[in-house]
């Protein structure tokens, strides 16, 4: 029995998440909006029966036993955490602090017979599902080089916003480099252990964004990461003993076409999956071959979605709709389905990584990779900026 769903969200993504959820026979009963206005508008554009600025009309929606969050990174703490509390199902974004993300992880863990996964839908396209299992069978060998790279226009909302603030979870690195983090060790089944990085913001203000208002966010990032150990339980298990070495580039100040790519080396050849399709090519080979092309189950691509997001949303909801349309009551769910989804615990090591590149950027030095095991005194940070701005 498939649960009722209510949305957090008016962005870009809840606008596709709705016809993907109803395409595979989820009801969506309930949307929430920072206003009224935003609220009402899409719910009406998208038939959405209910609709409020309140997030505890959502959560109490009597018809509503899984809530799918797609907000402002700083607010999904708050609303994963009361959900799981009331006894709802979450998908949602990531948070905007390790602190934050921490503090998901013990709400699950008082709940694990709850549905509490991150929606880093990059794990479910179909081209990184088959580089996965090819890895796994030794089609590139022994691995030895990850190397990720995202081209695209401005994350900028039009008006100033959190995507603005680098503290509130705007930029680049936080918004596209937290899913490739998540995606790598995904892929290899290891983890950074240490990291170097290079942050900058070279639009720190525009057409819309100007005055007082500065743009803090960073809209170019570079960083490397050396991976080694076991990941979640669930990778392939391809890392070596001297470490797997990732480089990642993003950059959002290109015009043009949106360009993602995604290429793992090792020692027999070489796999990379370019937007939503997989190449491949072993040593000695003859060329490149394309393993496997668009399956273009999910539309064109959708402005503000990219299409590996759009296609890998896509599959998730496929995924939720397995993992719950067999059980009898709407809020059980199978695991098997979603076992490849992120859990809250990697959230809380893919931002610990995030956030170790971001003081990389302001040491100029490698960081360790430290996931954190108990929540920090909450005057740490306070004492983390006094110390910055000493220095």
């Amino acid at each position: 029995m498939l649960p009722g769903v209510g949305v957090f969200g008016t962005g870009s993504t809840a606008r596709v998440l709705v016809p993907l959820l109803r395409g595979e026979g989820f009801e969506v009963h309930a949307l929430w909006g920072r206003s009224e206005e935003e609220a009402s508008s899409l719910a009406q554009e998208l038939g959405i029966p209910f609709h409020t600025s309140q997030s505890d009309d959502v959560l109490l929606h009597p018809d509503v036993d899984l809530v799918c969050i797609y907000i402002s990174p700083p607010l999904t703490r708050q609303i994963a955490v009361k959900a799981l509390g009331i006894g709802k199902n979450v998908v949602c974004e990531k948070a905007a602090t390790a602190v934050d993300a921490f503090k998901m992880v013990t709400a699950a863990q008082y709940y694990p017979q709850l549905l509490s996964i991150v929606g880093n839908a990059l794990r479910f396209l179909p081209a990184f599902v088959a580089m996965r299992q090819m890895l796994a069978e030794g089609y590139v060998g022994e691995l030895q080089v990850c190397d990720a790279r995202v081209y695209g226009p401005s994350l900028l909302d039009q008006s100033y916003g959190w995507t603005c603030e680098e503290l509130m979870g705007g930029g680049g690195l936080h918004t596209v480099g937290s899913t490739l983090v998540d995606l790598l060790s995904h892929l290899t089944g290891a983890r950074a252990m240490r990291v170097h990085g290079l942050l900058r913001t070279f639009v720190g203000q525009n057409g819309a964004i100007h005055g007082i208002r500065r743009v803090t966010s960073d809209d170019f990032s570079f960083f490397q990461m050396l991976m080694g150990g076991s990941g979640s339980g669930r990778g392939a298990g391809t890392g070596t003993g001297s470490g797997v070495c990732c480089t990642v580039t993003l950059n959002f100040n290109m015009p043009g076409a949106f360009v993602h790519e995604v290429m793992v080396v090792g020692s027999a050849g070489r796999l990379i999956a370019r937007g939503t399709e997989l190449y491949g090519q072993r040593n000695g080979g003859n060329g490149e071959e394309l393993l496997l092309g668009d399956s273009g189950g999910t539309g064109q691509e959708v402005k503000d979605v990219p299409l590996p997001h759009l296609r890998g949303l896509g599959s998730m909801v496929t995924a939720l709709k397995y993992a719950f349309q067999a059980q009898e009551e709407r809020r059980s769910w199978a695991r098997g389905p979603v076992a490849m989804a992120s859990t809250f615990e990697d959230g809380l090591y893919v931002q610990t990584v995030v956030e170790a590149v971001k003081r990389s950027s302001r040491s100029g030095e490698w960081e360790s990779v430290e996931v954190m095991t108990q929540e920090p005194d909450p005057n740490q940070n306070l004492c983390e900026v006094l110390q910055i701005n000493k220095n």
